[in-house]
């Protein structure tokens, strides 16, 4: 119903229609406007992890739901690998079958055995690799319901976010953060557990085998073990913060797109295309250079480990053809032992190379925690209940508020609207009146003093219940990708077709509408692209209209349209403010001449009030601001 997404500066000034879509973190901004850019660099997480093993816990601690599933996978991939290891002790009695059979044998090789015995390794390579592709797709029914879960929770922890940390984020890194982060755990997720599992079981199956075969030439294989772990310590060690880097600057790059195509346009009026792009481009380039150096660093663990696993290798087959020929092993023990120093190599790369992809992962984790652990506004009253029908009575009462607590913005305010009546909020730039609306709403928490809608304390309400009864048309308007009726019936749920043109009607959107080809089906994007800066405020209002609420809330939404259009959104505003409690916000004194009260704001506190003649009559700060834009004189050039 309201149209909510208000981005009050947090100096107190209104939001400017040319900037509105930029993120609001003050401090940043003024620390930022370098050429770089005033986003270079929020949103930036620390180089290294804060808690590696607390994150990989918790991570896999939103796997608790799926136990019965996870204990399955792991059943699957144990019995998997059991029967893969077996495979290689199994040929190598087939090659003592040949062996012996070339040597001499009566009869020559046994031919029904060496084709039993083949059988018998088939039967258990088809088994294994049936039962690891079950295991592989019950995997990733666990990673992804997980994912799902995680999704639902980062949606819900938007939706309890207080405007004040949405207002510091930088949009683009927030959306990565949504977006980006938790498609790239799941793919960690999905990559390296089932590799990390089948790895460690195949390796310690391997290292039984070996020790089964031969004790000697296993210790031999073992010795490669703290080599391999040296170097994956290394390799991780120095490539973890490079992970982190690498999201960080994604983010970062994605702040810098969204913000220049959400201000597309402006960067043309400018002629801003050569500084956007550079920026763009310096983004890019850290971007890379962090992606270049993670990803080498990662790609030297590979090539590391075969070097260990053929050194490995030549020692193996050394020392067993020794072996043979002392008659210490027979050949099919050998050959059985090679393929598992082969395959003993293989999981320790595996290992090393599935460490930094969760690496990886991990460092997308901790910016989703970060989201997650963000303070979240104040918890509903328990005792909350539903409000009765609303009369639109609003009583400040010694309400103070600050955006930054070392700058107060409103300070011991005290007023009243009565049910009914319009109440017209004006004063320069920076003078808190959109604050002063935002409070109404609970957007922000006061510091000081109540808010009372017909003597309840609106913050004894629940949040649901009190925007219930507000409504709400920015000068920044907001379209949804769909039809206009659509867009209409935003306003209130399970509202008629009837309800919807009467609404349309009263707000002269009907107008417009049946020049549009396609009529109420006409579709509409988000930026409302096919319709005219004054129609979709029409709309916005319209949409305020089906709502029906007892309390309006109109902030500058004549601001950007041209002079007729004006005329019928002021009929339009007319037909709403009916019979309801009216708050406006206005630059333009000629659009509140008729409100019943007219309060004169500057830094935080009412300075004047009373109807448009009284206020005239008092020549005070009301008539230096009717007379600024009424009756100054030309500046002569």
């Amino acid at each position: 119903m309201s149209e909510s997404n208000t981005d009050p500066q947090l100096d107190g000034s209104e939001p400017d229609a040319s900037t509105s879509t930029v993120p609001r973190n003050p401090g940043a901004e003024l620390r930022n406007m370098g050429p770089a850019g005033r986003m270079a660099t929020m949103g930036m997480p620390a180089e290294k992890s804060k808690d590696f093993r607390g994150s990989t816990r918790r991570l896999l601690g939103l796997m608790g739901p799926e136990r019965r599933g996870a204990a399955m996978v792991l059943t699957l991939a144990v019995v998997s690998v059991t029967l893969s290891v077996i495979g290689p002790k199994v040929l190598g009695h087939g090659t003592d079958i040949i062996f012996r059979g070339l040597r001499g044998r009566p009869g020559g090789i046994d031919f029904p055995g060496l084709r039993n015995v083949l059988l018998f390794a088939l039967a258990l390579y088809v088994a294994s690799s049936a039962l690891s592709y079950l295991q592989s797709y019950m995997l990733a029914g666990v990673v992804q319901r997980t994912m799902f879960q995680l999704r639902s929770q980062v949606e819900d922890k938007l939706n309890r976010l207080p405007l004040r940390y949405v207002d510091g984020q930088p949009r683009g890194d927030l959306l990565s953060r949504v977006t980006n982060d938790i498609d790239n755990i799941s793919q960690s997720l999905q990559q390296s557990l089932s590799m990390l599992l089948t790895s460690t079981l195949s390796l310690t199956g391997v290292v039984i085998m070996m020790f089964i075969i031969s004790p000697v030439l296993a210790l031999i294989a073992v010795i490669t073990i703290p080599a391999s772990i040296y170097v994956i310590r290394f390799v991780t060690k120095r490539s973890k913060k490079r992970f982190i880097a690498q999201w960080a600057h994604t983010g970062m790059l994605n702040a810098q797109i969204e913000e220049a195509f959400t201000g597309h346009a402006l960067v043309k009026v400018f002629g801003r295309q050569r500084e956007v792009e550079q920026r763009f481009s310096d983004k890019n380039d850290q971007l890379y250079e962090a992606s270049f150096g993670a990803q080498f660093i990662a790609g030297v663990i590979q090539p590391a480990m075969m070097f260990l696993g053929n050194l490995n290798f030549v020692a193996i087959a050394v020392i067993g053809g020794l072996r043979v020929s002392s008659g210490a092993m027979s050949l099919g023990d050998v050959q059985a032992f090679i393929q598992y120093s082969r395959q003993f190599t293989q999981p320790l790369t595996q290992l090393a190379s599935m460490a930094n992809v969760l690496q990886s992962g991990i460092a997308s984790a901790e910016r989703v925690f970060e989201l997650l652990d963000a303070p979240e506004q104040s918890p509903e009253p328990e005792s909350a209940e539903a409000l009765p029908t609303t009369r639109g009575r609003v009583e400040f009462d010694h309400v103070s508020f600050s955006y930054d607590s070392a700058n107060p913005l409103i300070t011991d305010l005290s007023l009243v609207a009565e049910p009914g009546r319009t109440v017209a909020i004006v004063g320069p730039t920076g003078a808190g009146k959109t604050t002063l609306v935002n409070l109404i709403m609970r957007f922000y928490e006061l510091d000081g003093g109540e808010i009372r809608l017909d003597g309840n304390n609106i913050a004894d309400m629940s949040r649901h219940d009190l925007r219930a009864n507000v409504g709400m048309v920015l000068q920044d308007t907001w379209l949804f990708s769909g039809t206009i009726r659509e867009n209409i019936a935003y306003g209130k749920i399970g509202c008629t077709e009837e309800q919807i043109l009467e609404a349309a009607r009263a707000t002269y959107v009907d107008r417009f509408v049946h020049s549009l080809p396609d009529g109420y089906d006409t579709l509409i994007d988000d930026e409302g692209g096919t319709v005219s800066a004054g129609e979709k405020q029409l709309l916005t209002i319209a949409r305020a209209f089906l709502a029906d609420p007892a309390i309006l809330i109109l902030d500058e939404a004549t601001s950007s349209v041209d002079t007729r259009t004006e005329v019928l959104i002021q009929k339009a505003m007319a037909a709403l403010r009916s019979k309801r409690t009216s708050f406006v916000i206005a630059h333009r004194l000629s659009t509140i001449r008729d409100a019943d009260l007219i309060l004169v704001m500057d830094t935080g506190s009412i300075v004047e009030q009373g109807t448009h003649a009284e206020l005239l009559a008092n020549r005070g700060a009301y008539y230096t601001l009717y007379n600024a834009q009424f009756a100054a004189p030309a500046i002569e050039v």
